[in-house]
């Protein structure tokens, strides 16, 4: 079955900065969480060729696929404030398990599998008390909790895991929300936003990076960090939208957050949002999407500077 142009597009304009790219033994494929034409969501696998191999019906909207170091496996991760994670096998085109989350927790639409593939590791909400959370599943248990501790702070969004494997990067948007409120935005004056460095195995908070106070409402939603150690942050502005602010920032351990802003007239044009954002593969380019904006901005790691930008439908 051939997926539409429109859906081949979107996809394509997603798979620059944030793909799930599966290899096998004869052709890459690409996943991602989609809307279909016909209602409701997806989790759709293509190959090179826009043909498709795998459509598998979402219980709801999902926002991230985490992808499985050496097995086929998906994990379609639903969007805040939804409950459930979908682990699908792309080969044999079966749903190995429907996560929930705990009771009164959801999921902030992001989660990773560990180097090794034993843990699954995702970002949620402890609703009652708007705390962020690291939850950790065994998938050599049927995925079984075993472990969860703070996020430290509020909204944690997008997870990484640095080069020694034992280290979690951890985007706190600072955004607090609730599910009896939809996806109001309940604290913007007193939002703190930060990156936070967690020991995987103990939740020992290593360290944490906060936005200054000037810049409080610069949420941190999604980041990428390279071999260096260096990560490259995308924002989004959540205060007036006549300010003139900086929406992205690097950062290295040890170090203040570092927000540097593109060219007056590309700054504007991204709107004050910024999506995905992505290293290439040597870690020296980095690329960040303003889907609002209808572009994607490039930047050189080591010197933080604005290299280009280039249009792209829904950044």
């Amino acid at each position: 079955m051939e997926i539409s142009r429109r859906q081949f597009s979107l996809l394509l304009g997603c798979t620059l900065l944030s793909p799930s790219l599966l290899a096998t033994s004869k052709t890459n494929l690409f996943a991602s969480a989609i809307k279909a034409e016909a209602g409701g969501y997806e989790l759709l696998v293509i190959d090179q060729a826009g043909q498709t191999t795998l459509r598998h019906r979402l219980p709801a909207r999902a926002h991230h696929i985490a992808t499985h170091p050496h097995e086929p496996i998906l994990a379609a991760v639903g969007r805040r404030p939804e409950t459930f994670i979908d682990v699908v096998d792309y080969r044999s085109k079966a749903l190995i398990k429907r996560i929930t989350s705990a009771a009164g927790q959801h999921f902030y639409g992001h989660a990773i599998y560990s180097p090794d593939g034993r843990w699954l590791i995702s970002t949620e909400n402890e609703i009652a008390t708007g705390r962020g959370l690291i939850v950790i599943r065994d998938t050599a248990d049927n995925y079984r909790v075993i472990k969860q501790f703070s996020s430290g702070g509020i909204g944690p969004h997008e997870l990484k895991m640095m080069a020694d494997e034992k280290t979690l990067v951890v985007a706190n948007g600072g955004i607090l929300t609730h599910p009896d409120k939809g996806r109001e935005k309940l604290n913007l004056e007193s939002m703190r936003p930060s990156l936070a460095y967690i020991d995987l195995h103990t939740g020992t908070l290593l360290e944490q990076a906060f936005m200054p106070d000037k810049h409080h409402q610069l949420s941190i939603r999604h980041f990428d960090v390279n071999q260096a150690g260096t990560a490259v942050i995308g924002l989004q502005y959540q205060g007036s939208k006549t300010d003139d602010v900086p929406l992205v920032a690097f950062h290295r351990q040890g170090q203040p957050l570092s927000l540097v802003r593109a060219p007056s007239v590309t700054n504007q044009a991204m709107k004050h949002y910024c999506g995905s954002a992505r290293f290439d593969k040597s870690g020296s380019i980095a690329a960040i999407s303003s889907p609002r904006g209808n572009l994607v901005t490039f930047w050189q790691a080591d010197t933080q500077q604005f290299i280009a930008s280039t249009l792209s439908r829904d950044g």
